[in-house]
């Protein structure tokens, strides 16, 4: 199966729909598909429910798919650095549901690995666990969280070879796994592609058999908190 493509735009093409579901890989700016969301704002499919640690920030990031209002709902931790979202969201523009950081992370695996729910004390006596059911093991009382299963997973990562094995670089690891296990499609576009066998075995962050399609390209990995020491 052919699984590098020349472009973001031929590596998305026929797995976009208006309503779909997608995870996205990232944390803040931090390894997050640049040029699959660009794809996204171009291809304009609209309605869009996105799993993601936060939307990127003003203009940046998923932060473009905001201001193109191709968003729908998102399932996300974090709100702050982006005023669009912030905006969207309280004037009822945008759905939102939150989910504590730990329990978004292992949704998408749970959701990767089969597992249909899961028990977790994180949220209990908030709002996140309203409406939610409740169990105690050992006395103390957990809420059930159910596993996320997308239609498409975009990530960002370092390296892959030409079977889709993947290698992330340090902290862009972050969501980028557990995202990329729960689409039912996943996507990847890296900052290079060597051939099978050129990478170790015991440095492969994510096998292959996760991944459907590859594309590489120049990427502006731009920084988010620029903090530089006073001379």
């Amino acid at each position: 199966m052919k699984k590098v493509f020349a472009t973001a735009d031929e590596a998305l093409e026929g797995l976009l729909v208006d309503g779909m579901t997608m995870a996205a890989g990232g944390f803040g700016l931090c390894g997050i598909p640049e040029l699959l969301i660009d794809a996204l704002v171009k291809n304009g499919v609209k309605d869009i429910t996105i799993a993601s640690n936060n939307c990127g920030v003003d203009g940046f990031g998923l932060g473009k798919l905001l201001d193109t209002r191709q968003i729908k709902k998102m399932i996300s931790s974090y709100v702050g650095e982006n005023a669009e979202f912030m905006r969207q969201y309280l004037s009822g523009e945008l759905e939102l549901e939150f989910n504590p950081q730990g329990t978004l992370a292992e949704r998408m695996r749970a959701g990767g690995a089969g597992i249909p729910g899961f028990y977790t004390k994180t949220g209990v006596g908030t709002v996140i666990a309203d409406g939610k059911e409740h169990k105690d093991f050992n006395g103390e009382t957990y809420i059930l969280e159910t596993g996320l299963v997308m239609d498409l997973a975009i990530v960002k990562a370092w390296k892959a070879d030409t079977s889709g094995n993947l290698v992330f670089r340090k902290t862009a690891r972050n969501f980028n796994v557990p995202a990329a296990t729960c689409g039912r499609i996943c996507v990847a576009e890296v900052e290079e592609i060597v051939p099978v066998g050129s990478l170790d075995p015991d440095c492969i962050h994510l096998p292959g058999i996760y991944v459907h399609r590859i594309v590489t390209g120049k990427h502006e990995k731009r920084i988010e908190q620029r903090t530089v020491r006073e001379g």
